[in-house]
């Protein structure tokens, strides 16, 4: 149209990383002159730098304002003043109050609208009382195991924000999808090696704080990378459990696997086998070794770790019977627990001596899955209880 100035949209995506020159390159448009003049107004003023009446949540209120009636002239088609918006069926209408919460704390605009209230601006929708930026910061402080209650806190403290729990429980809110598509999601079709352990978390459900176990698969993939398929919390192991956990990792795709890791996880093994007949479960031997040496004296841990080492660094299944007779024979009146122990987890040990000595070393244990759990103890560390199931 004649006479009509160049206008701009207002991207509301945060800055890749990658993109931060070009964010870098904006700043640097201000003079030095310019910025040393906003600075030494401040200071005769005094204005303070940040906080809520400071220069920064003036210039935030000045950019927020500006981008909004740029959008505001692109959905118009015309500037401010303009003759050619005569007759062109809407035109602007005033503005409208508000108070945004932003990373420079709580800014006052006022919001341009139009006449036919068709105008939807993107960098500060109609009825949103927060910038995008500030969601980020809820959804970081929420991922690193912050409460609610401490994000409040934070967020007072350092933005001068002052955001509900309420409001935050919305923001992180927004996760549940997100973590519903990742448990649902496609996996390979064959896994090597799958390991699942558990976790216990303190979990509110239904006003009552209790101690779930929460179980984690790990599968190992062909290039020997390792991935997170699913995590699922039960009230107790068992038959039923274990069979859904099977049937999901089926249905999302899982046609095989040829080595499941576990350790005493009742209903597991007979789950495992009733979808994947070919797999070959065993249990972790460090975990074998753990339980037994609980029914060992102080004393005697050196003499019988000794004694049970003969077993597991057995090079055949033969070997081993005559091992654990021996340590039956020199610890079995003494350590009937130890024994019954082995004997016990015998039909899903036995399978890790087939095994040559390299694949040996990766299931001789599920330090595999210890790095992700010791992740995750540190977040349960901080939120002591969790305030909710999660969605499965």
């Amino acid at each position: 149209m004649g006479g009509q100035k160049e206008c701009f949209v207002i991207k509301t995506t945060q800055v890749p990383a990658e993109d931060k020159s070009a964010a870098r390159q904006l700043a640097e448009t201000f003079s030095a002159e310019t910025l040393d003049s906003l600075i030494k107004d401040a200071v005769k003023s005094g204005t303070p730098i940040d906080g809520a009446d400071g220069l920064l949540n003036e210039l935030t209120k000045a950019v927020l304002e500006r981008a909004l009636n740029s959008e505001l002239t692109h959905h118009l088609g015309y500037e401010s003043g303009d003759p050619a918006g005569r007759g062109s069926g809407n035109s602007r209408n005033g503005t409208t109050s508000k108070t945004v919460t932003t990373v420079n704390g709580p800014v006052q605009i006022d919001a341009p609208r139009d006449r036919n209230g068709s105008f939807e601006p993107a960098i500060v929708p109609k009825k949103a009382r927060r910038l995008n930026n500030i969601n980020s910061v809820v959804l970081s402080l929420y991922s690193r195991g912050m409460t609610t209650r401490d994000i409040e806190a934070h967020l007072a403290e350092v933005y001068g924000a002052a955001v509900s729990r309420e409001l935050i429980s919305n923001v992180t809110d927004v996760v549940v999808d997100e973590i519903k598509a990742w448990q649902s999601r496609p996996l390979d079709e064959v896994y090597p090696i799958l390991y699942i352990d558990g976790l216990r978390l303190r979990i509110k459900d239904n006003g009552v704080v209790t101690t779930k176990v929460a179980y984690l698969a790990i599968g190992v993939d062909l290039e020997g990378r390792k991935h997170a398929l699913g995590v699922w919390i039960q009230d107790s192991e068992g038959a039923k459990f274990w069979q859904k956990v099977v049937i999901d990792l089926r249905n999302r795709g899982v046609r095989d696997i040829l080595i499941a890791c576990c350790d005493g996880l009742t209903g597991l093994p007979d789950a495992i086998r009733s979808c994947y007949p070919d797999t070959v479960v065993q249990t972790c031997v460090v975990h074998v070794i753990r339980n037994a040496m609980r029914f060992v004296s102080y004393k005697d841990r050196k003499k019988v770790a000794t004694s049970m080492r003969a077993i597991y660094g057995a090079a055949t299944v033969e070997a081993a019977e005559l091992a654990l007779k021996d340590f039956d024979t020199a610890f079995g009146a003494q350590y009937p627990g130890a024994i019954d122990v082995w004997r016990n987890a015998w039909p899903e040990f036995v399978p890790f001596l087939d095994f040559p000595v390299e694949l040996r070393k990766i299931v001789y244990t599920t330090n595999a899955i210890e790095s992700i759990n010791f992740q995750l103890r540190k977040i349960t560390k901080i939120a002591v209880t969790f305030p909710t199931r999660t969605p499965r």
